[in-house]
């Protein structure tokens, strides 16, 4: 199973990416997603190894919405979050990419699967659509909604996100 095991070498940080922004933000939330999708692959190595990319960003898309929909039944308090500090610098990036995270996080779970596979792993609209079982039309309105959403969650901020 060495092919494996360079997949996971070669593939996991940027997979841990896709959890995190599917997540919401919620770092332990990804790592244990991400975890689980690749025990899963792991078993179905023989079969899925031809396009094991396609499966693993599937399979963390659903699993991000199975997780949703499991605290959905058991609402969680919200922490109070403190003010933000204002940053200068190389701080700025940190700061854009954390507003970024958040303001994700605040959109439905299939708006925020639909612009985290296009514009964070840079899937064309068919491959995702393919990704997330869905057609073309719906990852095109569910684009155009979520940046428009974005654009009022954000407001004027100017972002340095890499």
């Amino acid at each position: 199973m060495q092919d494996f095991e360079d997949f996971v070498a070669l593939r996991s940080q940027a997979l841990l990416r896709t959890a995190y922004l599917l997540c919401g933000g919620d770092k332990g939330a990804a790592e244990d997603i991400l975890q689980d999708v690749l025990m899963s692959m792991y078993g179905k190595w023989r079969r899925i190894r031809t396009s094991p990319e396609a499966y693993a960003r599937t399979a963390l898309a659903n699993a991000a919405a199975n997780r949703w929909r499991r605290r959905s039944r058991k609402p969680e308090a919200p922490l109070e979050l403190g003010a933000v500090p204002t940053a200068r610098g190389h701080e700025q990036q940190i700061v854009d990419a954390d507003s970024v995270v958040r303001a994700l996080a605040q959109l439905p779970k299939k708006m925020r699967a639909v612009l985290v596979l296009r514009f964070f792993d840079d899937l064309s609209e068919a491959e995702t659509a393919r990704t997330l079982g869905c057609g073309i039309g719906t990852v095109k309105s569910q684009t155009s909604r979520g940046l428009a959403r974005l654009r009022e969650l954000m407001g004027e901020q100017v972002l340095t996100w890499n």
